[in-house]
C-alpha cells in the first residue's frame, strides 16, 4: 500500500493562514469549522537589567496542520461502523452511509481532527483532498501555500525533514505514528512544552 502524508517546513511558513482559508473555501466549511488549522505558538519573557533597560527572549513560530492519516489512526480503532477507514493510499476518510455520528473519533482522536456534523448526521475530515489526489492534484492547502512551507505526496518520496512532527501543541507521534513531517524552526518547542502556549486558541478549538 501507497502511504501518503504532508510534509510541513516551519522555516517558511508565516502564519498567514493561506492553507487554512483555501480548506474551508473549497469543502464549502462554515467559518468555525476547517480540516486544516495553523497554530500560533508564543513563548518567552522579559528581564530588567540594573540600569533599567529590558531583554527579551520572547518567540513566535506556527504550526500548518490537519489530518496525519496515521498509520495507527485511533479514529479508525474506535469507529464502531468502519465509516472510519484507511484507503489503498492510506489516506483515512469517513464513509457518511455507514458513520452514525457516534462521536468516538472525534473524542479519540488526539489532534483533535475528526468532526462530527450535526446537520449531516456523520462525521467529516480532512481526506487528502482524495479527488482531486486521484487526478493527480494537490491538496488544496498544499496548492494555495505561496511560500511552498507545505508538501503532499507518497511519504517515501517526501522530504523527511526533523522526522514525525514531535512539536508543541501537538501530541506525542509515537500515539498514532502519523504521516506527518516537519522541518522545524529554531524557536520550535518539544512536544507538552509548558513554556510556550497557543495565542490563537480561539480559533483552533
Amino acid at each position: 500500500m501507497t502511504q501518503y502524508g504532508f510534509y510541513f517546513d516551519a522555516t517558511r511558513c508565516t502564519g498567514c493562514k493561506t492553507c487554512e482559508a483555501a480548506c474551508r473555501d473549497y469543502h464549502d466549511l462554515p467559518l468555525d469549522l476547517s480540516y486544516r488549522h495553523v497554530y500560533e505558538l508564543e513563548g518567552g519573557s522579559w528581564t530588567q537589567a540594573d540600569d533599567g533597560t529590558w531583554t527579551t527572549d520572547s518567540y513566535t513560530y506556527y504550526t500548518s496542520f490537519a489530518c496525519s492519516h496515521c498509520d495507527n489512526p485511533a479514529c479508525v480503532q474506535v469507529c464502531p461502523t468502519g465509516a472510519m477507514h484507511k484507503g489503498d493510499n492510506g489516506l483515512v476518510s469517513v464513509d457518511a452511509h455507514r458513520c452514525i455520528g457516534c462521536g468516538y473519533c472525534e473524542l479519540a482522536c488526539p489532534y483533535g481532527n475528526p468532526h462530527v456534523d450535526r446537520d449531516k448526521g456523520h462525521s467529516v475530515k480532512c481526506d487528502g483532498c482524495a479527488s482531486r489526489t486521484a487526478e493527480g492534484k494537490q491538496p488544496v492547502c498544499v496548492e494555495a501555500c505561496s511560500l511552498r512551507a507545505l508538501e503532499f505526496g507518497p511519504v517515501d518520496q517526501l522530504p523527511q525533514g526533523d522526522g514525525r512532527a514531535a512539536v508543541a501543541p501537538l501530541p506525542d507521534p509515537g500515539v498514532t505514528t502519523p504521516n506527518f513531517y516537519i522541518r522545524k524552526c529554531a524557536q520550535a518547542q518539544p512536544c507538552g512544552s509548558t513554556s510556550c502556549a497557543v495565542a490563537n486558541a480561539a480559533e483552533v478549538k
